[in-house]
């Protein structure tokens, strides 16, 4: 077990110590360097780090002249677009708290979290803003648009644990829950990272939601190492593929189930030109072998990776070999030695393969206005608690296995979808496999899969279970196999297994 260091301590890795310094700032980016490409709108706009700068500084002006009290929550509420950045960064480099909510919920939703956070005002699309109860303030990202700053503005210096922002998980199993985060959490993750990579020479397309923290981390990231940023307002194959095309990206980040969608867009990718992907990187969800495949196919001069995070954890947690050995594919990398890492079995020993605990600078202390999940979230030892099993390999990589509580009982078996979806996943024509829980009379619960054929492949439903037959016990195959063109998407671009699981409601009756 590898103990985390203190603040005190600092990093090992040659990086500079903890800092408390504002995550809204970054103004020591040279300011000629070219900032933003947003596609969000009907034309195209591009913005250099000064620009940048100014405009933030100008929002930021403007919350100060309000006279909120510090540590006031500001909502966030919108597609992806260039003053969604511009007020994130203004609302944390004055003290008060981003709070992004995602567009896509549904209405009861967004007033929950609205009101579980207690936001005072919200920034977002005039179209999204209707859903602000009354009462609360609010300013369109219109409105906003022209404010800048003759005069750069001082940051406001957190205390060491003070709040930068709330975001939401994604309330797909029960109501969402606040995870607050701190502004020195969050610089250690991006210093930690920044010693990794050298995130200043690329190009990034983002096209994950900024609500979430796939698309945050990586404008952060960019920000802070005067990146430039290619900036889709919501994810749709097509257009990314012609983003990357258009303007020469050189780093992708993406949930899996999108780039499974952009394999799928056959005559789109023989008419694109995506060599100058350097880097391809997947995360926040599983990955199939033949999607990282097909994934190092369309885009053959990058180097493929997978990665691992999650909102409570943060994103600094695993990184490159310390001796230099190669990522096999599909491992998330190997623990950095800057944190408290530990696999629990289900016997409650450390183990190769099992729950993943954490101890880093960058996770939450725990949900707000949630006494009981909190507690549900670390171990009586203080460990974060992540619900993910991993297991790690004898040279230190490690890889994810599966959601520790998404078991289900089949005639008395206990049945991981993960499993199911792996044997699937090996059939050559198999893309993407999805497995949900439908009732049984007889055996309390049998498994239903959804399936995603790789582009130019045929496979009838007999023929995957008899692959599956043949690769793994007879007690778990699945008793449907429903072949579709793609998975449903959640909010935050993960497969949306209740949708799945209503479908196969309907479907099994």
């Amino acid at each position: 077990m590898i103990e985390i260091l203190t603040k005190e301590q600092g990093l090992t890795n040659g990086t500079s110590k903890m800092r408390t310094g504002n995550l809204g700032d970054f103004s020591g980016v040279p300011i000629e360097q070219p900032a933003i490409i947003d596609l969000s709108g009907d034309r195209v706009r591009t913005l250099d780090y000064g620009g940048y700068l100014a405009r933030i500084d100008g929002v930021a002006r403007l919350l100060q002249n309000i006279g909120l009290e510090r540590g006031t929550r500001i909502g966030l509420i919108g597609r992806n677009r260039l003053e969604y950045l511009i007020a994130y960064f203004a609302i944390m480099k004055v003290g008060l708290v981003a709070v992004p909510i995602n567009h896509r919920f549904p209405l009861a939703m967004v007033e929950f979290i609205i009101c579980d956070s207690d936001v005072r005002l919200v920034f977002g699309e005039s179209d999204f803003l209707e859903a602000v109860p009354a009462g609360v303030a609010r300013h369109s990202f219109e409105e906003i648009a022209d404010i800048t700053a003759d005069v750069p503005l001082p940051a406001v210096e957190p205390e060491p644990d003070e709040t930068a922002m709330i975001l939401y998980t994604s309330g797909s199993t029960g109501r969402p829950k606040g995870v607050p985060l701190s502004h020195a959490g969050q610089r250690w993750v991006i210093d930690v990272r920044s010693s990794m990579a050298d995130y200043g020479a690329h190009r990034l397309l983002i096209a994950a939601p900024l609500c979430h923290m796939n698309g945050l981390l990586m404008s952060q990231m960019a920000a802070f190492n005067g990146a430039q940023i290619v900036l889709l307002p919501e994810f749709s194959a097509p257009a990314y593929i012609e983003a990357i095309n258009k303007y020469r990206c050189t780093w992708i980040t993406s949930v899996p189930t999108m780039l499974a969608m952009v394999a799928r867009e056959r005559e789109k990718l023989a008419s694109a030109d995506l060599s100058s992907v350097k880097i391809a990187a997947m995360a926040s969800a599983p990955v199939s072998m033949a999607l990282f495949s097909d994934v190092a196919k369309i885009f053959p001069s990058a180097m493929v990776v997978t990665n691992y995070g999650s909102t409570e954890a943060g994103a600094g947690i695993f990184g490159q070999h310390p001796e230099g050995m190669p990522r096999p594919p599909l491992s998330v990398g190997c623990p950095l030695p800057q944190i408290g890492f530990r696999l629990i079995d289900a016997t409650g020993k450390e183990a190769g393969e099992g729950i993943l605990q954490l101890k880093t600078p960058a996770m939450t202390k725990g949900y707000i206005n949630q006494p009981d999940a909190t507690a549900k979230l670390f171990t009586p030892d203080g460990w974060l608690n992540t619900g993910d099993v991993i297991r790690q390999d004898k040279n230190g990589f490690c890889f994810f296995v599966r959601r520790a509580d998404d078991m289900f009982v089949c005639g008395g078996e206990n049945i991981f979808p993960a499993a199911v979806e792996g044997v699937l996943e090996s059939h050559p024509a198999v893309e993407q496999a999805c497995v949900v829980p439908v009732p049984d009379e007889l055996k309390g619960t049998k498994p239903v899969a959804y399936v995603v054929l790789r582009a130019s492949q045929s496979v009838t439903e007999n023929e995957l279970k008899q692959h599956f037959l043949a690769h793994a016990p007879a007690y778990m195959h699945p008793r449907r196999i429903f072949l579709v063109e793609r998975l449903p998407l959640s909010p935050t671009n993960k497969i949306d297994r209740s949708v799945l699981q209503k479908r196969a409601l309907e479907q099994m009756l």
